[in-house]
C-alpha cells in the first residue's frame, strides 16, 4: 500500500481539529472570557496550537495526499500529536514533535520542486520550511512568540503558492511573474529579520505588495463573475486579500512589538481575517479531495464568512479604541464563525452522501 485510504485519513484531521478546539478556547482565556482551567493554562499556547497544530496538520495532510506516499503521512501525525502533548502540558515535547511533522512536510514539499521547478511549488516549499524554522525556534527557544514572523511566512507563501498553481494557466508577462518571485523572496527574507523594527516593517509592506498583486492577478477576479461554489469561493478569496492588506499596512507602520494593540490588530486580521477567508473559501474542495465527499455548495456558506468579516472587524476595532469589552465580543465571535463553519461543511458533507445514487454491486467476474 503506497497511500493511505481516504478513512484512515480522518483521524490525522481529527486531531488537527482537536488543535483548533483547544486553540479557540486557549485563545479566549487570553481576552478574559471565562473558560474552564484547563483552557486557562493553555492561553499561553494559543499560537502554536492553531498554527503548529491545526494548520501543521491540515496543510501537511494535504500535501501527503498529493504526494501519495505513507511516510509522508507522518508529517499531519507528529503535528497532530504536537497539539495533544500541549493539551497534555508537554510543551517542549509538543515543539520537537510540531518541529519533526514541519521537517517532513518540507521534505515532501522539496520532492514536489525537484519533479516540478515552478514558481508555485517553489513558493509552497519556502513556506513548508518556514514552518520547520519556526517551530524550531519555539523549540529552541520556549517562546511561541519568537516564531510567529516564520510562522505567519509559513501561511502567507503556502496561500499565495496555491493561487500561483491555480491560475498559473493564466497569460502573464515576464514583470509580472518576476514581481510575483521578488515579493515571495522579500516575505521570506524580512521574515527572518522581523525582531528587528525594520525587519517587521518590511515584512509588512511585502505583505502588502502580495496584497496588491494578488487583487489584480489571481483568478478569483474573473470566477467571481460566476455563481455557486465558484463564485462563493472568489469572494472568499477577494475578501481576504483585503484582510491581508490590512495586515500588511499595520504591520508596515507599527512593526511587531508584541502586547500592543497594533500587534493584536495585524496577526488577527492575517491569520483570521485572511487566512481563514481562504480555509472557507478552500474547504468545499479541499475535503473532496482529502476525504472523498461530497461536499455540495449551498448559499448557507456566506453565513459563517460573513460572521468572520464581522467579528474580526470588531476585534479590530476593539484594538483601536482600547475596548476590552469589543475585544472580547470580537474574540467570542470569531469562536462562532469557526463553530458555524464547521457546521456547515459537515451538513453539506450529509447532504452530498443523503444524494448519493445506490451502488450496483458488480457480479462475480470470470
Amino acid at each position: 500500500m503506497s497511500d493511505l485510504p481516504p478513512r484512515a485519513r480522518l483521524p490525522l484531521l481529527a486531531l488537527g481539529f482537536v488543535a483548533l478546539l483547544t486553540g479557540v478556547f486557549a485563545g479566549l482565556a487570553r481576552l478574559g472570557v471565562a473558560v474552564d482551567a484547563k483552557a486557562a493554562s493553555l492561553a499561553g499556547f494559543h499560537g502554536p496550537l492553531m498554527v503548529a497544530g491545526f494548520f501543521g496538520v491540515v496543510i501537511s495532510l494535504e500535501r501527503a495526499v498529493a504526494a501519495a506516499r505513507l511516510w509522508a503521512y507522518a508529517a499531519p501525525l507528529a503535528c497532530g500529536l504536537a497539539g495533544i502533548a500541549i493539551f497534555a502540558g508537554e510543551p517542549s515535547v509538543a515543539a520537537g514533535l510540531a518541529t519533526l511533522g514541519a521537517a517532513i512536510l518540507a521534505f515532501a514539499s522539496l520532492r514536489f520542486v525537484a519533479m516540478q521547478p515552478e514558481a508555485h511549488t517553489v513558493t509552497i516549499a519556502a513556506g513548508a520550511v518556514a514552518l520547520a524554522a519556526g517551530n524550531l525556534v519555539w523549540y529552541a527557544t520556549g517562546q511561541p512568540s519568537a516564531a510567529v514572523p516564520a510562522w505567519a511566512a509559513f501561511l502567507v507563501l503556502t496561500i499565495a503558492g496555491e493561487r500561483l498553481e491555480l491560475s498559473r494557466f493564466l497569460p502573464r508577462s515576464t514583470p509580472v511573474r518576476a514581481t510575483f518571485v521578488a515579493i515571495a523572496v522579500a516575505i521570506g527574507a524580512s521574515a527572518v529579520f522581523a525582531s528587528d523594527p525594520r525587519g517587521a516593517r518590511a515584512f509588512g509592506a511585502a505583505l502588502l505588495a502580495l496584497a496588491a498583486w494578488l487583487a489584480v492577478n489571481d483568478l478569483a477576479r474573473r470566477t467571481v463573475r460566476d455563481t455557486g461554489l465558484t463564485r462563493f469561493t472568489a469572494v472568499c478569496l477577494l475578501s481576504g486579500y483585503v484582510w491581508l492588506a490590512i495586515a500588511g499596512a499595520t504591520i508596515a507602520a507599527a512593526g511587531l512589538e508584541p502586547g500592543t494593540p497594533a500587534y493584536d490588530a495585524a496577526l488577527h486580521a492575517l491569520l483570521l481575517g485572511f487566512v481563514f477567508s481562504m480555509v472557507f473559501g478552500h474547504a468545499p474542495i479541499i475535503f473532496p479531495a482529502v476525504l472523498r465527499v461530497k461536499v455540495p455548495y449551498a448559499p448557507v456558506f456566506y453565513l459563517p464568512l460573513a460572521l468572520l468579516h464581522a467579528s474580526v472587524a470588531l476585534r479590530l476595532a476593539g484594538d483601536a479604541i482600547g475596548s476590552t469589552d469589543m475585544l472580547r465580543w470580537g474574540g467570542i465571535a470569531n469562536g462562532v464563525a469557526l463553530a458555524a463553519f464547521i457546521v456547515t461543511m459537515v451538513v453539506a458533507v450529509v447532504r452530498g452522501r443523503a444524494s448519493k445514487p445506490p451502488s450496483v454491486r458488480a457480479g462475480p467476474r470470470g
